[in-house]
């Protein structure tokens, strides 16, 4: 009888541990089959495979990429549902960054109301997302996407010109800035792989002078995003396989502090006209 389903005769036993195995119980193996019981010890004891670049090789889907996507769709539909209320409490703008310094992240995950917009940010971060994911692993993917967002932010902050121009009170949405930073990361990963990465620079060169030659893109998140990504890459994809994790995590940290302290120091070296309120 099986010891799972006392119930039911076994014709069969597993070939690792010898108990009889009816067939709801049974799996496949090299020679014959196992029970459940053993595949799955015997995939908690499987040596972690991991790719070239330290990430774990997972099955299934790329979770945090879908993840995002889902946040920025699910923030895209309230956006147009509240009548552009969302908009208004997550957009970012240098004149209110430094009171509300949660929209340097938060206007990563809005866009305009145009489908255009989301569709092609989107669309970006699918054909770039699962790859970087996967290489990368997924805590290195995550802090990729998030600091290049950042990163976008703050190359706005930097290059607005300050309280005396209009881009200072101009606000900003969009994932640009982070999918500038997959692309600046995917072509370091690429090469450092062995890679045709020309496909990537002819896609960032492209994108890159539509920002400069169309009004109302915000060229200066994606330089700053860019950046941003360029540098992670850098450490993530080169840093040596005996210093991986080392060099990842100070390599993340140090890109964070470098971020804040630039827009502190932005935000010190101006000053609003007197008597604005903002």
């Amino acid at each position: 009888m099986c010891p799972r389903h006392p119930d039911r005769v076994s014709y069969v036993r597993c070939q690792r541990c010898g108990r009889p195995t009816c067939p709801e119980c049974q799996r496949p193996a090299a020679v014959g089959i196992q029970c459940v019981d053993c595949v799955r010890e015997a995939s908690r004891n499987a040596p972690e495979q991991r790719t070239v670049l330290g990430g774990k090789v997972r099955g299934g889907p790329p979770v945090v990429t879908f993840t995002i996507i889902g946040l920025c769709v699910v923030s895209w539909i309230l956006q147009l549902v509240t009548g552009g209320e969302w908009t208004r409490m997550l957009a970012f703008a240098p004149v209110v960054g430094e009171q509300d310094p949660y929209r340097f992240l938060t206007a990563a995950f809005l866009h305009s109301t145009s489908p255009v917009h989301i569709l092609f940010n989107m669309y970006a971060l699918w054909i770039t997302g699962p790859f970087l994911e996967q290489m990368l692993g997924r805590w290195r993917f995550t802090a990729l996407y998030l600091l290049s967002a950042l990163g976008g932010s703050v190359g706005y902050l930097v290059l607005a010109g300050g309280p005396t121009e209009q881009a200072w009170y101009t606000a900003v949405v969009g994932a640009s800035g982070a999918v500038f930073g997959l692309f600046g990361a995917i072509l370091l990963v690429l090469r450092r792989t062995g890679r045709n990465a020309m496909q990537i620079v002819v896609l960032i060169g492209i994108n890159f002078a539509i920002g400069l030659f169309f009004p109302g893109i915000a060229w200066q998140a994606h330089l700053g995003g860019l950046v941003v990504g360029v540098l992670l890459g850098l450490a993530y994809a080169y840093a040596p396989r005996a210093q991986r994790t080392l060099v990842s995590v100070g390599a993340t940290a140090v890109v964070t502090l470098a971020l804040i302290l630039t827009a502190w120091l932005t935000y010190r070296s101006v000053a609003l006209p007197a008597g604005f309120v903002g």
